[in-house]
């Protein structure tokens, strides 16, 4: 039995409602540990409901940096360059015997910082590739890497295989095992032609940069680098332009009150969370967050190792491509990560998910701001 399986819910933290009694008791994270068909991973790769309506023509560049709108014009050309039928038995076994040789690259990587919209042109590629949406699929690293865990490597590559397009959000190596994994799978998928698409942070060749010195690690990542073309993004944070700072956060009283009285939404003490989210495979945080409307944490502190870093950094993504706004007491979510922390090999998670729940707390601040009407 897994530890998801054999963990006992936990309460919400002791608060006291608000005077209105009609208000409904919110729901805890911590009592939420969901089971998540093998089915349901590869149904629900699709672009995030942040991303459902994202198209080209909705990315607006910034005209102080080219490289925006290069990056639309070369993707909306790539996703023309896709077929999206599906090859005959007899063509199929026509092409096994005799695969026709990729001209270039089969991929596109889209490199850039925090928030110059690349997951936004993601998007944008997967819906203007002319295949249907089961022929398409759309995922985070993590959850690619999920995948495989949860259907085997093999069914795995016989599963996307069939797929025009395979498009990968937040491309990071964080060990050698899952770069040797994922470097064997893109390969296979190239062979069976599927066209490839990826954002990080990152250029290719230097994804292992700072993290690992191994050389077999470091043959991974130049290998796997060919596969696609670097199509460098760059710009400033969106989240960040024109946009107020971050809120600080508020007291207890208020988040608990504010949790009772907003339909859909959840309350737990921060520290508890932690802990849940370890009973709970990252594959899940996305179910665990089902019908959630807002996220209401308080006592909010600084994490305490790596470990658990990590997985707020799963459940911060979970909740960004939700768009559930995030209301907390405690320390401000630039006092998460140590120092330590935030000059280590996995520093770019960490302050992309400080940028994704900033925007999350302005989004929260609207429900304060109605409950005090």
């Amino acid at each position: 039995m897994s530890p998801s399986e054999s963990s006992s819910p936990q309460p919400a933290p002791t608060a006291v409602p608000p005077a209105d009694g009609d208000a409904a008791t919110p729901a805890a994270l911590t009592a939420r540990a969901p089971h998540v068909p093998a089915e349901r991973l590869v149904a629900e790769m699709v672009p995030p409901p942040r991303f459902q309506g994202a198209r080209f023509d909705t990315y607006i560049p910034d005209p102080k940096q080219p490289s925006q709108a290069e990056a639309v014009q070369v993707l909306s050309d790539f996703a023309e360059s896709i077929e999206g039928g599906r090859a005959t038995p007899e063509k199929r076994r026509w092409f096994a015997r005799k695969p026709a040789a990729p001209k270039g690259p089969r991929g596109v990587y889209l490199d850039g910082g925090y928030g110059v919209g690349k997951t936004h042109l993601l998007a944008s590629l997967w819906h203007a590739t002319p295949a249907p949406a089961e022929r398409k699929a759309f995922g985070t690293f993590v959850e690619l890497t999920n995948l495989v865990g949860a259907l085997g490597f093999q069914q795995t590559v016989r599963t996307l295989g069939e797929h025009r397009l395979l498009c990968i959000d937040e491309f990071e190596l964080d060990d050698p095992g899952d770069t040797v994994l994922v470097s064997t799978l893109l390969g296979k998928l190239v062979d069976a032609g599927v066209a490839l698409a990826a954002t990080s942070n990152t250029l290719p060749g230097k994804l292992g940069e700072g993290r690992f010195a191994a050389a077999d690690f470091l043959r991974e990542i130049q290998g796997l680098s060919a596969q696609f073309r670097p199509l460098r993004i760059d710009g400033e944070d969106y989240r960040h332009r024109g946009l107020p700072e971050a809120p600080a956060p508020y007291d207890d009283e208020t988040v608990t009150r504010t949790a009772y009285r907003t339909p859909g939404a959840s309350l737990d003490d921060f520290p508890s969370l932690l802990e849940h989210l370890s009973t709970v495979h990252p594959s899940r945080y996305g179910a665990m967050c089902d019908g959630i409307e807002a996220v209401c944490l308080t006592d909010v502190q600084a994490v305490p190792d790596q470990s658990t870093a990590l997985r707020l950094v799963v459940l911060a993504d979970r909740l960004y491509d939700r768009e559930v706004p995030v209301l907390t007491s405690g320390k401000a979510f630039d006092e998460l990560f140590s120092e330590e922390m935030l000059r280590g090999g996995y520093r770019k998670k960490y302050f992309r998910a400080i940028s994704r729940l900033t925007a999350l707390a302005r989004d929260a601040g609207a429900l304060v701001a109605d409950g005090s009407r």
